[in-house]
């Protein structure tokens, strides 16, 4: 769950017409697609479509808010505002500086964002390690949501990955030899094929859509987007750890999803947050494994279509 998330296309048709964007990070000859917004300095950058209720989208942990490009054209479609951020320090989203970035921060910038574009009450789509910083969210503005759906979502420390510490994430994160690691050992032939490694667990046992290893390579392997998310990977336990003890507060509309071939042990997370919120719809879903937005838009708009009912 700590090395899942976004950025994944749908389809080739998808991945030609963004393929520059994610094969180099070159802003001038390849500028990102959506639009920015600014909030306590820190400037994020989202991509938004349609017009109606408003659905924000939150990736995990690997790239960007393209994770749910397809999702975001089948909501429009069907009579949403769909906006998806590039979570802080992922894609082309700034990252506080001189700082440990919690999910709450994060919660609190997204929540900053949201306020200035406008949107009032929206439904949040939270996808793998942002399935507490969603809850989260909901839980600081409990009056300033109208439904959460968790897809595949890490809510505890209780069996998430990195729950005893995590050794690359301390090296990546440990003054000068996390910069010496991340300027040589992340962006060597070994960076890469590790990651190419990380993908076909992530993804087991589904296929890596076409089109997600290069974007992979371009954006996860960037020295700022790979601390971020370490730092993420540390930040999770303890952040999971105060959160959970409200969840039991949650009173607005759930819904659960999750693979029944989930790898990262969602399944027992998502049956625990079901006993802790009673009212919460569970959706097991057979054949899926952990990366629900990336090969299963459509799943994504059954569980908003859950949600209204």
């Amino acid at each position: 769950m700590d090395g899942c998330g976004s950025g994944s296309f749908g389809s080739d048709r998808r991945f030609v017409r963004l393929s520059p964007v994610f094969v180099t990070t070159n802003r001038k000859k390849y500028p990102p697609d959506g639009e920015f917004v600014t909030v306590e300095g820190v400037k994020l950058h989202y991509i938004s479509k349609g017009e109606g209720k408003t659905v924000v989208f939150l990736h995990g942990g690997i790239l960007t808010g393209n994770d749910f490009r397809d999702a975001i054209d089948l909501a429009a479609e069907q009579g949403y505002r769909a906006i998806a951020f590039d979570r802080p320090g992922y894609g082309y989203s700034e990252r506080p500086k001189n700082k440990r970035v919690t999910p709450r921060d994060q919660v609190r910038l997204i929540h900053g964002a949201l306020r200035q574009l406008g949107v009032q009450k929206p439904v949040l789509v939270g996808h793998s390690w942002s399935g507490t910083m969603t809850l989260a969210y909901a839980l600081d503005y409990p009056d300033e949501v109208s439904g959460v759906v968790l897809l595949a979502g890490a809510m505890y420390k209780e069996g998430y990955p990195a729950e005893r510490g995590d050794l690359i994430s301390q090296l990546v994160t440990t003054p000068v030899i996390g910069d010496l690691f991340l300027h040589t050992v992340i962006r060597s032939p070994l960076g890469a094929a590790l990651t190419k490694l990380t993908l076909t667990h992530t993804f087991a046992p589904e296929p890596i859509p076409e089109g997600y290893r290069e974007a992979t390579l371009a954006f996860w392997l960037r020295p700022g987007q790979f601390k971020a998310n370490r730092e993420d990977v540390l930040a999770f336990v303890p952040a999971a750890k105060e959160a959970s003890k409200r969840y039991r507060e949650i009173r607005i509309p759930l819904i659960i999803m999750v693979g029944e071939n989930d790898p990262f042990g969602t399944k027992e997370q998502a049956h625990r947050l079901k006993r802790e919120v009673p009212h919460a719809k569970l959706k097991v879903i057979p054949g899926v494994g952990h990366m629900i937005p990336q090969n299963h838009p459509e799943l994504v708009m059954r569980a908003l279509g859950a949600l209204s009912e």
